[in-house]
């Protein structure tokens, strides 16, 4: 049935799993993808929708690194919207309404098309372990089959227990079993174990709701893309999205339920994602607010289905129905299905290296929920991260590490394997100390190169990226060689409020003023020429605005990045012995010989370990 042995096994066909088992077969290594429904590859679980703040940088770098999240997100979009275009670029960010049934298909196909990769339908009940190291994986009808690595990418379904109102029972996804015996073999081996608790809202039938009550939601007038690539093209039509609100009346009508909520009674004691809370929640913690936002999602091209975005919660299923009933537009709303909450088992990630490799089982591999994580782009990254380092390490090469200023993925790893996690964590722009090195427009440029080292992103990308770079900056330096006059310049100026000149001078000083775009440079007849005979898209021609405009925050970020990275060609021994070093606080010592940081600046961003301390490391290592 299966290989004599396989090189990587992937535990699990979500966003993670996906993305791990396209990272490792493309890389070459016999993969086997082992999951208990084929018919669920990469489903969207929760709401129906890619990107986001911060997470739209993600898909970004996922695509950028050859993963396949980009190409399948802008294949089955039905909308498209950059999010934060009033800030500055940092914060651009990228998000596509999806096809649920068709991203799921999607991915399938992407997949099956997928050299080296076998697939496997049943439960997966336990590891196989040697001498701390892995060698391979239990099936519940008993099987064994043999692997050198295996990522585990077990989302929400490890001992996963459903909650509606006072009903419980067991489940890693509506109408979905869970998944059992992993965490007691993990348990076994010495790992530390937790819970953690997400939710999702309820999915109605949009014939029965009246859209004329509530506020459509466009998508971009100029549809962008999530890939890089040219697999892709921008959507020519899109679907519309709507929004409502909630009021006192159905803040009072969910009241009612609340002494029969798992959230206020006791039965769920596991904590939830701090950013995106239940409808119970906000209500409870935002009592002044008389009204919250709901977006009204549909599911797809043709379903009627949506999804009611704002509205996750564990509440009795009649109660859910009667508050919803009096949102404005939901008057005769119909239930596909009530919202519910899950608990699931996760395990703290600070048992992991930054390869995402844990510590205690060499070959063993973590990546998503598993890890701690909410949401897709999250498990995504890491997924293709774990899948690449578990093949590097078979092949006996060097790891894959991202740093914290080459990419957002870089900051997620790093967050989680050194700081942990106690809630779900999400990925915002604030969580990025380089978040203007590390925008969405340049992902290709950062990380393409790095991952067609590797072998992972193809010669053919490698040449369109280069392309693109060389168009931007000849583009830079087409403003910097040449003049404008006054005649020229000065209504351009005039019409902006920005001060008038008296002489030429190089298109690039006026360009740099804060208030001046790329559409008022546009309006000089040489700017417009240039754009046509070079044959610049939108993306060379943002990022050349971009360069010129941030250009003096840009260095300087590279020079925080730089002092940071020295810390980090510090490295800390694997058997560093902290309890020598008497004059470190009692809470450094514990912290450092339980994360065991492999460099020093990893050692100072963990929480609870001081400047002081960091200066006592530095000075024990002659430093």
């Amino acid at each position: 049935m299966f290989l004599e042995e396989y090189d990587v096994i992937v535990v699990g066909a979500g966003h993670a799993g996906s993305e791990a088992a396209a990272a490792a077969a493309n890389l070459g290594s016999k993969t086997l993808l082992a999951t208990m429904n084929l018919q669920n590859i990469a489903q969207m679980s929760c709401n129906p929708a890619m990107g986001g703040i911060a997470k739209g940088q993600i898909v970004r770098e996922i695509d950028a690194l050859g993963g396949y999240s980009g190409i399948v997100s802008d294949k089955t979009a039905i909308q498209f919207k950059m999010l934060n275009v009033s800030k500055g670029p940092a914060m651009w960010s990228p998000r596509v309404q999806s096809d649920r049934m068709r991203f799921a298909e999607f991915w399938r196909l992407k997949l099956e098309s997928t050299k080296n990769l076998d697939f496997y339908q049943e439960m997966i009940s336990g590891i196989l372990v040697e001498n701390n190291c892995i060698k391979g994986v239990k099936t519940s009808l008993g099987l064994e089959i043999k692997g050198k690595s295996v990522v585990l990418t077990n989302g929400t379904f490890l001992n996963g227990l459903i909650h509606i109102g006072e009903k419980q029972f067991g489940g890693g996804r509506a109408g979905e079993r869970a998944s059992t015996g992993i965490t007691q073999d993990l348990a076994n081996l010495g790992f530390e174990a937790g819970r953690m608790k997400t939710g999702t809202p309820p999915r109605v039938d949009g014939r029965s709701l009246d859209f004329s009550k509530m506020i459509e939601q466009p998508g971009d007038e100029k549809p962008q893309k999530f890939s890089f690539s040219d697999e892709t093209q921008p959507l020519k039509f899109q679907r519309p999205c709507h929004m409502s609100y909630t009021s006192s009346d159905v803040h009072e009508a969910l009241k009612e339920g609340f002494d029969r909520s798992p959230m206020f009674n006791g039965a769920i004691e596991s904590l939830g994602p701090r950013y995106c809370p239940s409808i119970e929640d906000k209500i409870n913690r935002f009592a002044d607010k008389d009204r919250h936002q709901l977006f009204v999602e549909p599911e797809g091209w043709n379903t009627v289905e949506y999804y009611i975005n704002g509205f996750s919660t564990s509440l009795p299923e009649d109660v859910q129905f009667n508050a919803l009933r009096k949102v404005t537009g939901f008057e005769n709303v119909k239930f596909f299905r009530p919202g519910y909450a899950i608990e699931y088992d996760y395990f703290p990630p600070t048992q992991l290296k930054h390869t995402l490799e844990t510590k205690l089982v060499s070959g063993l591999y973590f990546a998503g929920q598993i890890n701690g994580t909410t949401g897709y782009e999250e498990a995504a990254s890491q997924g293709l991260m774990a899948g690449i380092n578990a093949h590097l390490k078979v092949q006996e090469k060097e790891p894959f590490i991202l740093k914290r200023n080459e990419a957002y993925i870089g900051v997620l790893i790093d967050d989680l394997i050194t700081k942990g996690t106690e809630e779900p964590y999400r990925m915002f722009t604030s969580r990025a100390e380089y978040r203007t090195l590390l925008r969405q427009d340049n992902a290709d440029f950062r990380l393409t190169p790095l991952s067609h080292k590797i072998g992972l992103a193809s010669d053919e990308r490698l040449k369109r990226m280069e392309a693109k770079q060389n168009k931007s900056n000849a583009f830079i330096e087409f403003f910097k060689e040449n003049s404008v006059t006054p005649e020229i310049l000065n209504p351009i100026l005039e019409s902006k409020n920005s001060a008038i000149v008296s002489q030429s001078d190089k298109m690039f000083k006026p360009f740099s003023r804060p208030n001046i775009t790329m559409r008022d440079m546009r309006k000089i007849d040489e700017v417009e020429k240039y754009i046509k005979e070079n044959d610049l898209d939108i993306e060379m021609i943002q990022q050349a605005e971009i360069q010129i405009k941030y250009s003096g925050y840009i260095e300087k970020e590279k020079n925080n990045a730089d002092k940071l990275n020295r810390l980090e060609g510090l490295k800390i021994p694997d058997e560093f012995d902290y309890s020598k070093l008497k004059s470190l606080s009692f809470e450094a010592r514990e912290k450092l010989s339980t994360i065991k940081p492999t460099t020093v600046s990893q050692a100072s961003r963990i929480s609870g370990v001081s400047p002081n301390d960091i200066s006592v490391l530095l000075v024990y290592m002659g430093r």
